[in-house]
């Protein structure tokens, strides 16, 4: 649970559910990443934001603004914050089905209702997994 924790991001990613995360990266996504963008190999593996400052290929090379917030307001999560939800968190359409930016919210709402640790325990595990593969339906949302 404490590594967990630990790689839950400031902005509500699970970074634990990541296939960049190291133990999760498969030789052969490496070897890929490695191939398509230039990326060296051990360069790809990432720790998590909190334990890397924020600092790995797929992060603008000025850093995340989320990250640097979270830090200058001396919160844990972003939804221990006064202004939550802020524009850093909006959803966007823009890469959607490659990035699970837009599950940033939900699963910070979900953290403040029932907590970090239950929401690990409970939640986490499905949520990305539903995100790119569930179906919307109109009115109910994801269907599994």
């Amino acid at each position: 649970m404490k590594e967990k924790k630990a790689l839950t991001a400031p902005c509500g990613l699970d970074c634990f559910n990541c296939e960049l995360q190291e133990d999760n990266l498969t030789n052969e996504l490496a070897e890929l990443i490695h191939t398509k963008m230039g990326i060296p190999i051990e360069e790809i593996a990432c720790k998590g934001c909190r334990q890397q400052d924020a600092k790995h290929f797929h992060v603008p090379p000025e850093g995340c603004a989320t990250l640097s917030c979270v830090k200058l307001k001396g919160v844990e999560l972003c939804c221990d914050c006064s202004d939550f939800p802020c524009a850093f968190l909006a959803p966007t359409a823009d890469q959607a089905a490659r990035y699970p930016h837009n599950m940033k919210l939900y699963n910070l709402c979900r953290i403040q209702k029932i907590g970090l640790e239950r929401w690990i325990e409970e939640e986490a595990g499905h949520i990305r997994k539903n995100y790119f593969t569930g179906n919307f339906i109109v009115g109910k949302g994801q269907a599994d």
